[in-house]
């Protein structure tokens, strides 16, 4: 530590240590973290925030969380095996959620990030839960947040149904699970996914091919 004199007042100079570092990241995702619980839990400042420069049918689509809003908490001892950093909990449905922010496109999982990952695989087959990644990539306009499942066998009831909805991490060429931004669901479509109102058609993979024939029809002028 170093002490210096400055225009009559004391300035001291810490050392950069690995744990300053550590200490300025984890503040960093810990704000993306309030960003993004501000989200689900309904908020409309919230949603307001992150979709101000998103075209009208995305910040009306993340709008829907609005009426039906998750209880979200910070995991206890965030980081804790298996529990990842939020818990975003309805009647319905419950997600643990590994919030994640960088500026590259895409993350390798290694080290601490591998055994995260592996953790909250092992708690979502035990308990019948679909653990989420959010990704949110600094520095883009648009919604900047994705959303990945991960891969679990033993969804039941509403899960099972967003399962073939919601992508999963997709995989490298050895097979192994990573975070690309590009091939994540948009925050706002898996708010308008996830926030339907009772009355409203649960999606199927009927619609979708009813949808792809129909948009196909409309290129070719039929």
């Amino acid at each position: 530590m170093k002490v210096k004199a400055k225009t009559g007042l004391i300035q001291v100079i810490r050392p950069l240590t690995s744990y300053s570092i550590d200490n300025t990241m984890h503040s960093m995702t810990s704000s993306y973290e309030r960003e993004l619980r501000r989200v689900l839990a309904g908020l409309e400042s919230g949603v307001k925030a992150v979709t101000r420069s998103c075209s009208e049918l995305e910040k009306a689509k993340a709008m829907q969380v609005i009426h039906r809003p998750f209880l979200v908490v910070r995991a206890a001892g965030s980081g804790m095996e298996g529990s990842g950093d939020l818990l975003a909990l309805r009647g319905d449905i419950c997600f643990p959620i590994e919030v994640k922010t960088t500026k590259a496109r895409k993350l390798y999982l290694s080290g601490r990030t591998w055994d995260q990952y592996e953790s909250m695989q092992t708690e979502g087959n035990r308990c019948g839960l679909m653990p989420l990644y959010a990704h949110r990539l600094k520095g883009v306009r648009g919604d900047s947040w994705r959303i990945f499942r991960v891969e679990t066998t033993t969804l039941n009831g509403r899960l099972k149904m967003l399962q073939r909805r919601i992508p999963p991490l997709p995989l490298t060429r050895n097979g192994k699970p990573f975070i690309d931004w590009e091939q994540g669901m948009p925050l706002h479509k898996f708010l308008a996914l996830t926030c339907r109102t009772e009355g409203s058609k649960r999606p199927s993979i009927l619609d979708d091919l009813v949808n792809l024939h129909t948009e196909s029809e409309s290129a070719l002028g039929v």
